[in-house]
């Protein structure tokens, strides 16, 4: 029971410092009095690459242990576990495209807050949102939804319920401007549920990272080519 409750705290205190530093990540500017806005862009960059990578080292720090485990069972097991779940991102890729569908039904032109904040970000900073969606966002997000999500709700429904849906939720929450785009928490549930089912399953937190590697990086490529090609 007390281990229970220890696990519960420690994947509550990562999901809060991962919010803190997502919230707050220009703190350290405002103490300092420093008007970001005449920050050159490349430093800004390498600060927020900075913050992402200090926040990535710290939880595989706390999950170290854990983190060891599943890199010893992937190296033995990792052709079974693509074999297994890799069909998983498929249906993903479905759902999301039907959840769209049936968004763009009831307003066509309508783009998801996040999205459009994500190809503006690209236009401008092609390289680094390529870094910090394929290879940042599926660690840090994977560790800090699935893994600690998992250390919080031993019940696997609830576990995958709770991991899909407030994984949704933030990649919405922060860019709506209409209660409409809150429709849009449904297909970045998608993801976050499938990859929290392949977690319960695998018990392997590479598991879920790499298909979100794969998830985002196929997302990214897409982008890639519209950009050049548009």
């Amino acid at each position: 029971m007390k281990n229970n409750y220890k696990k519960t705290l420690i994947g509550l205190g990562v999901f809060l410092l991962y919010f803190f530093v997502s919230e707050f990540q220009g703190l350290p500017f405002w103490l300092l009095n420093i008007d970001t806005e005449t920050i050159p862009q490349i430093i800004k960059i390498i600060y927020v690459c900075c913050v992402q990578l200090l926040l990535i080292g710290t939880i595989i720090f706390i999950y170290r242990k854990d983190i060891k485990r599943d890199i010893t069972d992937l190296k033995e097991n990792h052709q079974d576990y693509f074999k297994t779940y890799f069909k998983y991102w498929f249906v993903a890729i479905g759902l999301m495209m039907l959840s769209n569908f049936i968004i763009l039904m009831f307003k066509p032109d309508a783009i998801a807050g996040n999205e459009e904040a994500i190809r503006d970000m690209f236009h401008s900073m092609p390289i680094y949102t390529f870094v910090s969606a394929v290879i940042f966002a599926p660690i840090l997000e994977e560790l800090v939804f699935r893994k600690s999500f998992r250390y919080m709700f031993n019940s696997n429904i609830m576990f995958i319920i709770m991991s899909g849906f407030i994984f949704g939720a933030f990649h919405v929450v922060g860019s709506f401007e209409s209660l409409f785009d809150l429709l849009y928490v449904f297909p970045y549930s998608v993801p976050g549920l499938v990859f929290a089912y392949v977690l319960s399953k695998s018990d392997n937190i590479f598991v879920p990272i790499g298909l979100h590697f794969f998830h985002n990086g196929i997302l990214m490529a897409l982008q890639t080519f519209i950009m050049l090609f548009s």
